[in-house]
C-alpha cells in the first residue's frame, strides 16, 4: 500500500512548501513516535531531502517520506487537512489505528 493525501491537504502543503521556498527535493515527512493518551502519535516534519532508507511516496504532486518503522504503523494511512476552528490542522484517517483519542492525534495498533 501506500501513503495519501487528500486534495485539500495537498494544496496546504504545497502552500506551506512554496512559502518556505523548499526546494523540489523536499518531502513531507510522516512519522510515529511513543506517547500520546492512545500509546503513539503522530509526527509531521518537513525533510529537504529523503534519508536513504525512507519510504518514498507521491500523491498529488506532494512528495510524503517515512522512516521504515513508521511506516510499519502507517501503512495505508490518507492524510487530510480540515480548517475546523477546534480540531483543525492535519488529520490522518490510518487503517492500522485499532483505537484512537477525541483529537484524533494519538493511536494504538
Amino acid at each position: 500500500m501506500a501513503l495519501t493525501m487528500t486534495d485539500t491537504a495537498a494544496a496546504k502543503i504545497r502552500k506551506i512548501f512554496a512559502e518556505h521556498k523548499m526546494p523540489d527535493t523536499a518531502a513531507l515527512r510522516l512519522g510515529v513516535k511513543g506517547g500520546g493518551c492512545s500509546g503513539f502519535s503522530y509526527t509531521l516534519d518537513i525533510a529537504e531531502t529523503p534519508a536513504d532508507d525512507d519510504e518514498v511516496f507521491e500523491d498529488k504532486g506532494v512528495r510524503m517520506v517515512t522512516d521504515p518503522k513508521s511506516y510499519l504503523y502507517l501503512n495505508g494511512t490518507e492524510v487530510d487537512y480540515s480548517d475546523d476552528l477546534l480540531n483543525g490542522g492535519f488529520v490522518f484517517h490510518n487503517p492500522n489505528a485499532k483505537k484512537s483519542c477525541g483529537c484524533g492525534a494519538s493511536f494504538s495498533a
